[in-house]
């Protein structure tokens, strides 16, 4: 088998690998991306809420708070100039007791850290006016939060990569790495098997990225983190939403607890839940649905019987196991371990829709380009 050099190689076409694609090729960089299915986003990127997060929920200094902060200031003027559809709907952020009400206070101070300085904070009758179905005793209003069609920006940023000179191969699985001097070669699969040398590598798998990273030949083991996988499962409203807005209660431990968004046709869907499992599995259980009507009517009492309908699902790539703090993206350049040339993108969960466009730009950084 001949083996092919090449500039730069991507590993997994989600959002965020072609986000790095497309930095590559604005950047006058060739590269190929990898994709084992046979299309785009098929995993995580296409299995969650659409939203265009703010930058509320995340540490001061951390990599979730500046790249969604970055991310978002960047998204809405690359949807905008594309035509891309989406939406700036704003968000209430909800307390349902007193108890909540130092929480929402807390948030409120983080977010000004992390340089989102347009939230409000309501009191109960004025989120009520905004939103007259909604029970609260105060919320946060956030009006930079949106949604997005997720499919729609995944295909501006191929688009855009491959007008710049970027390939993607699709029904590519990679099957096996190697550190060579200053290089990286991979053996790929797929009808056409081809090996490559690349000078750069961003393993960017999602799900799988601990297996990509484990794939690879001279790359130290102790440095792959752990993997977890939560679930998240939404249903869907049967009927016209009540809302205007997007609503979160007040965070829990593993996410952002049961909120209600919209979809750009106007349609609602609550969700995610917390689900932790052991392999990759898609299926909603209906009867989680009893869980969901106690959640919303926390702040919904109007929600009808039987409204909620199985919707889908989708896998959070979490670093911690259940019960451990939250972690932060992990972004493992050279300096990190040791490899010339490649970058892991580890975690890359919510707020990584968002982020998308500045982890582009923080890859590059990495790489010393």
């Amino acid at each position: 088998m001949l083996t092919e050099r090449v500039d730069a190689v991507v590993v997994g076409a989600g959002v965020a690998g072609l986000a790095v694609a497309r930095a590559f090729a604005l950047a006058g960089r060739e590269v190929i991306v990898l994709e084992r299915e046979s299309t785009i986003g098929t995993g995580t990127s296409s299995r969650n809420s659409e939203v265009i997060h703010a930058g509320i929920y995340y540490p001061p200094g951390s990599l979730k708070a500046k790249l969604c902060v970055a991310g978002r200031l960047a998204l809405y003027p690359f949807l905008a100039e594309r035509g891309i559809p989406h939406r700036r709907c704003g968000k209430l952020i909800v307390a349902t007791d007193p108890g909540q009400l130092a929480g929402l206070e807390k948030l409120h101070a983080q977010a000004r850290s992390n340089g989102v300085d347009d939230l409000r904070m309501l009191a109960a009758r004025e989120a009520r006016a905004l939103e007259p179905q909604l029970v609260c005793v105060a919320a946060l209003e956030s009006p930079s939060t949106g949604i997005v069609d997720s499919h729609a920006f995944m295909l501006g940023l191929r688009g855009e990569a491959e007008a710049r000179g970027a390939a993607i191969a699709f029904r590519s699985p990679l099957l096996a790495g190697h550190v060579r001097n200053g290089a990286i070669e991979l053996e790929v699969g797929g009808q056409e098997p081809v090996r490559l040398l690349a000078r750069a590598v961003v393993n960017s798998a999602g799900l799988f990225a601990q297996d990509v990273a484990r794939s690879i030949e001279g790359f130290p083991a102790e440095r792959i983190p752990p993997t977890y996988y939560c679930k998240g499962n939404y249903f869907s409203l049967s009927g016209r939403s009540p809302f205007s807005r997007l609503v979160y209660p007040a965070p829990e431990a593993a996410g952002l607890g049961v909120h209600l968004t919209l979809d750009l046709a106007g349609q609602a869907r609550f969700g995610p839940d917390v689900e932790w499992i052991e392999r990759i599995d898609y299926d909603v259980d209906p009867r989680r649905a009893e869980v969901f009507y106690k959640a919303i009517r926390g702040y919904w009492p109007g929600l009808p019987d039987g409204a909620l309908q199985p919707a889908y699902s989708g896998i959070r790539p979490k670093l911690q196991a259940r019960g451990e703090a939250s972690r932060d993206f992990l972004l493992q350049g050279p300096s990190d371990h040791g490899v010339a040339g490649l970058v892991n993108l580890f975690g890359i969960e919510s707020p990584g829709l968002t982020a998308s466009l500045a982890i582009g730009d923080a890859v590059l950084e990495l790489l010393g380009d």
